[in-house]
């Protein structure tokens, strides 16, 4: 991790370092999971005593923001699942109504997001989109699928991430996660449909583009056209999915009974 923590210039207490790492973990530069450099190296960059960081770690561990593992270092919690929980992921993934009202919440606030992300991306925000957006071309040349529907996620990650709000970032971040662990797998059907990734593909630069354009208005469009057409397609899938469950079914049922009356004529 490069020196994203800075010198404490005057107190020096504990409390100064609690505040920079929480700054740190709200404002997503520090993600859920991410390793603290070693000790020796945190004191370096914090200009602190090694007892007055031991002091700022444990507040951060005692308030459930970072975690130590034995010979494994600290990390940042995983403070985003806790907006989400278990029992109601479960709920979720078994209501057929929940995938709808998923969609629609997505198609809102992503507008917002990308509009926030066109008005205020930084030159540092920008750069980060275009690594994101030339790998997901390179994985859609490749036919990575695994690749592709893995940088989707982390492409509207980037997006909150130049809208500059921190509420949208972890509300957002939450919504992803539902994606990240498999809650929706009926999202993954929207590959099977004819044309499905070269238009996704097309959504995504569309996004991309205005963002970089700085057209608030052209990248609300586009952010809302996306989910639109993902809602489409997901709709699209799972009746053609009923349609082929059913062909299958009538397809059995007429064989198994030219058999039956076959039988009878013989006997």
């Amino acid at each position: 991790m490069s020196d994203i923590f800075s010198r404490i210039e005057h107190s020096r207490t504990a409390d100064e370092v609690v505040q920079q790492i929480e700054s740190l973990i709200l404002e997503g530069v520090l993600r859920t999971g991410d390793r603290l450099p070693g000790e020796r190296e945190l004191a370096r960059q914090f200009d602190v005593s090694r007892p007055i960081l031991r002091d700022a770690l444990k507040a951060l561990e005692g308030r459930g923001l970072l975690t130590t593992k034995a010979g494994g270092g600290t990390h940042v919690a995983d403070v985003i699942g806790q907006l989400f929980t278990k029992p109601v992921t479960d709920l979720i993934s078994t209501n057929r109504k929940a995938v709808t009202d998923y969609l629609e919440y997505r198609r809102e606030v992503e507008a917002v997001a990308a509009e926030y992300a066109a008005r205020r991306a930084m030159p540092e925000d920008l750069a980060l989109l275009d690594r994101i957006m030339a790998r997901m071309d390179e994985a859609h040349r490749t036919g990575d699928f695994d690749d592709e529907a893995e940088i989707d996620v982390e492409f509207h990650h980037a997006v909150c991430e130049c809208a500059h709000n921190i509420i949208l970032l972890h509300t957002l971040r939450s919504c992803y996660r539902l994606l990240s662990e498999g809650v929706f797998q009926n999202r993954l059907l929207v590959f099977d449909v004819p044309g499905a990734r070269e238009a996704l593909l097309e959504q995504h630069r569309s996004i991309h583009t205005a963002i970089k354009a700085g057209d608030p208005i052209a990248a609300r469009k586009a952010a809302m056209d996306h989910i639109t057409y993902v809602e489409r397609s997901m709709a699209e899938a799972e009746r053609s999915g009923d349609w082929q469950r059913v062909s299958r079914l009538r397809l059995r049922q007429r064989l198994d009974a030219g058999d039956i009356e076959a039988t009878r004529k013989r006997s």
